[in-house]
């Protein structure tokens, strides 16, 4: 683990740096070992891993999508409780979607219901599960929110730049507005929604 310290002179925060890839039980362990010797607690854990996968088979594209958007955070959740638990304060955000809303996609009316992306939809609402899941196991110990970041410019489905550029084309937001709904959820201005399935303008239905 690296650290740097803030440019900010008005501030003496750091930022440490570590490798951690979800889909690789080892560096989710290591990453897990680093930050119980280094700090000794965990505030705040955002699982915000996912992905479209590009395989050409039905069962390789399952396989592919739910072990990067739900088996891995189910595995970095599972590693690093012991360390929020030892937070006066911790808060646990399961990154998701709205397409992962089984009520959502019921709604002919809903603009995302005629949309395909079988895998991504079913890794997302079994996604929704784990976070509700620990929401009622942590009973309060851990506040505990489903995020959706909403449609905005990410390389999600693994297509460098030119998918990028089609992501703006087609109405994709800044990615600093999430930014700034996650933040929220941080800094305690949303308690009053713990537990809840939300994005930045309120709350979906699951």
């Amino acid at each position: 683990m690296s650290k740097l310290h803030s440019e900010n002179p008005n501030t003496s925060s750091t930022f440490s740096f570590l490798q951690l890839d979800v889909t690789k039980a080892e560096t989710i362990a290591a990453a897990g070992e680093s930050v119980e010797k280094e700090f000794g607690r965990l505030d705040v854990l955002i699982n915000n891993a996912g992905l479209i996968s590009k395989e050409e088979t039905l069962i390789s594209r399952l396989r592919d999508t739910f072990e990067a958007n739900t088996f891995g955070p189910a595995v970095v959740t599972e590693t690093f409780t012991p360390l929020l638990l030892k937070s006066e304060n911790a808060r646990l955000v399961f990154v998701t979607s709205s397409l992962g809303s089984i009520t959502e996609k019921l709604n002919p009316a809903n603009w995302s219901s005629p949309l395909p992306a079988l895998e991504y939809r079913m890794s997302k609402t079994a996604l929704n599960m784990l976070a509700a899941y620990h929401h009622v196991h942590f009973g309060g110990k851990v506040k505990v929110w489903t995020y959706c970041p909403g449609y905005v410019v990410t390389d999600l489905s693994r297509t460098g730049q030119q998918g990028t550029e089609e992501r703006k084309k087609r109405g994709a937001g800044d990615p600093k507005d999430s930014a700034a709904g996650i933040l929220a959820l941080v800094e305690g201005q949303r308690d009053s929604e713990v537990g809840g399935y939300v994005n930045k303008d309120g709350k979906i239905e699951w």
